[in-house]
């Protein structure tokens, strides 16, 4: 079996390895199992769902959310060579007859449906396929705890029911623990196979900037955008407004840029986003719901006008930037009238505690001084030990201090209650308060009661907060939001590491210029793929290939990515193959797209190349 899917890898999808975890995946759904498949954005999370379409007997339904997401993804795939199709509001009646008949018939391998359409179909005509497998795509999105959360996925535990030996593939990017046994429970997975996958992509840059008004917002993104050249970006805003504002000034300084939220006309939304999807414009400004339902490779920023509203919104957001593993950049703009905002619609909403807990989490991300890319990593669960030296904070650093003792009194007044308080209660337990709750717990009587009444309580929820983004605890959002010692935070306690925090101090708010430093970078795994130096000849090259793309994809009426992503032309523009061969092996060059596009890409390169020579 491992043969047959590592052949379908390259036949189909043009990659000549699996990416972590992916392989694994794939084995426990082609054997029948279900699985819940933790992946970030752009991690490969379709590879896991479409290979064993292709391997297994029969058609795999995938329920996806987004109109826009399954024309992307139906587009892709046919574009390999696969059959697939979309059951949505957008086909016509004789579109949908010629769909359904097909599913019948079992000419199509993969069948994409939304929630909705599971419903209208579950009687019909999903129970007159053969399903091989079922994959439930944004899964984050069938659970109250999600960040996502849409009654219409509640009603899919009934597939279960309904189709009792289909294995089931649960997917999403976003999902931190309670959400992820809600994600079990509500589509009544057996004995699912967890998987998660690092969240780290450090490829993408991170940086947060404070304490700017509107106009420097945008003359600060502007600068940005224009010195990094015709590069295609989302720019992310809270108000409708806002997306027409920015995207005005930033066409009055000569960028391609559109607005996109939902107070536009259906069809002028998209005109928009298919001249996104087509480069036909640099940058949509645009409110949040934009990138969901398009796969395009080369987003190489995003930039937040406005903070969002909780880390795993942030994470989703900023990982439709770099998805072909290129360097790419994520830049928020953060300011306390943004927190007041967000603040007052989090008061307001039907998860009003844990949606505060969540812009709680959110804006300590933006006010930290610690390496961001630990505190999401961490969020999330995954451990890491080493700064990424990619983020501002690690290229600007604060002073540090050993925290170990001051680590170690928290956690043990956390322990000795048995982890059955937050982190107000925590604090008055360190601070020796006697506010009537914590007496009546008799939380008076441990021997760390009053351990730290030497600091503020405002310092002391700073450190904490630096505890739970380093990974020394955790905040259970299923159990009253009380707070829980982790393994990481075990190896502080009992001496076996060392808990290095950052400085801080009440008075000074935003890190003064004179106090930052030079950064000594860790080492980050970036892509495999050299950067291509601006003046040199491979550039020259690229940006040829590129017009070739472009002039192939209006021919064929398809979005550039979709013909070959900017990382495969990078691959060409590098190692100039040469024979059919050798255009194997470039990254995302399958058998399809190799009789496709080889000799005339190939044509191009050898031209190119020889003009180069006879300049030299």
């Amino acid at each position: 079996m491992e043969e047959q899917l590592q052949f379908l890898l390259k036949e189909f999808f043009g990659y000549n390895a699996f990416r972590p975890l992916q392989a694994d995946i794939i084995k426990k759904v082609t054997t029948g199992e279900d699985v819940l498949a933790l992946m970030p954005t752009g991690g490969g999370k379709s590879i896991c769902f479409q290979l064993p379409a292709l391997h297994l007997e029969g058609t795999a339904v995938v329920v996806s959310p987004l109109i826009a997401l399954m024309k992307d993804q139906v587009g892709g795939l046919q574009a390999n060579g696969i059959a697939a199709v979309a059951l949505n509001s957008s086909l016509t009646e004789d579109e949908r007859m010629e769909a359904r008949r097909k599913c019948r018939m079992g000419e199509i391998k993969l069948l994409y449906i939304s929630p909705e359409g599971v419903q209208a179909e579950i009687s019909g005509l999903l129970s007159e396929m053969h399903i091989s497998l079922i994959a439930v795509d944004e899964a984050h999105c069938i659970s109250r705890w999600g960040h996502d959360f849409r009654p219409e996925y509640t009603q899919l535990s009934t597939l279960k029911e309904r189709f009792p030996h289909v294995p089931i593939i649960a997917l999403t990017a976003t999902a931190d623990k309670a959400t992820r046994i809600d994600i079990i429970k509500q589509l009544r997975l057996q004995h699912p196979q967890i998987f998660v996958a690092s969240f780290d992509r450090p490829n993408i840059s991170l940086a947060v900037r404070r304490g700017l008004g509107k106009q420097e917002k945008i003359s600060a993104m502007a600068k940005f955008i224009l010195t990094g050249g015709e590069q295609s970006g989302i720019v992310y805003c809270t108000r409708r407004a806002d997306t027409e504002t920015v995207a005005t000034a930033l066409r009055a300084m000569g960028i391609k840029a559109s607005a996109y939220h939902a107070g536009l006309a259906p069809q002028e939304r998209d005109a928009v986003q298919e001249d996104f999807v087509n480069d036909r414009i640099e940058v949509v400004c645009a409110t949040i719901a934009f990138g969901m339902g398009i796969d395009k490779s080369n987003v190489r920023f995003v930039i937040h006008y406005n903070m969002p509203s909780s880390i795993e919104n942030y994470y989703q957001e900023i990982g439709r930037a770099g998805r072909d593993g290129l360097r790419s950049s994520a830049i928020l703009f953060y300011s306390l009238g943004d927190f007041v905002t967000l603040r007052r619609f989090a008061e307001e909403s039907r998860q009003s505690e844990i949606n505060l807990e969540k812009l709680d989490r959110m804006q300590r991300f933006c006010e930290t001084d610690l390496c961001r890319r630990r505190i999401l990593l961490n969020y999330f669960g995954e451990e890491t030990e080493y700064d990424c030296g990619n983020c501002d904070a690690c290229l600007n650093p604060p002073e540090r201090f050993d925290g170990s003792i001051l680590v170690q009194k928290a956690l043990s007044a956390i322990l000795r209650t048995n982890e059955r308080v937050g982190i107000n209660l925590t604090i008055d337990i360190l601070r020796a308060s006697s506010r009537a709750e914590l007496l009546q717990q008799g939380f008076h009587l441990l021997k760390t009661y009053g351990a730290g009444r030497d600091l503020s309580f405002k310092t002391w929820k700073e450190y904490i907060y630096q505890m739970l983004h380093l990974g020394y605890i955790e905040v259970d959002y299923a159990a009253s939001h009380v707070l829980k010692v982790t393994p990481a935070g075990r190896k502080i306690l009992f001496g076996k590491a060392p808990a290095m925090l950052t400085t801080y101090c009440e008075t000074d708010d935003v890190r003064s210029p004179a106090k930052e430093k030079s950064a000594k970078k860790a080492k980050a795994a970036l892509p495999d793929l050299p950067a291509i130096d601006d003046n040199s000849i491979e550039k020259t090259l690229l940006d040829e290939l590129k017009k070739l793309r472009t002039s192939i994809a209006r021919k064929e009426k398809m979005p550039p990515y979709i013909i070959f992503s900017d990382a495969a032309l990078q691959d060409m523009a590098l190692n100039k193959p040469a024979t059919l061969e050798d255009f194997a092996s470039i990254r995302g060059v399958g058998s399809i797209k190799l009789e496709k596009y080889g000799e005339a890409f190939m044509s191009l390169i050898r031209e190119k190349t020889s003009e180069q020579q006879r300049d030299k």
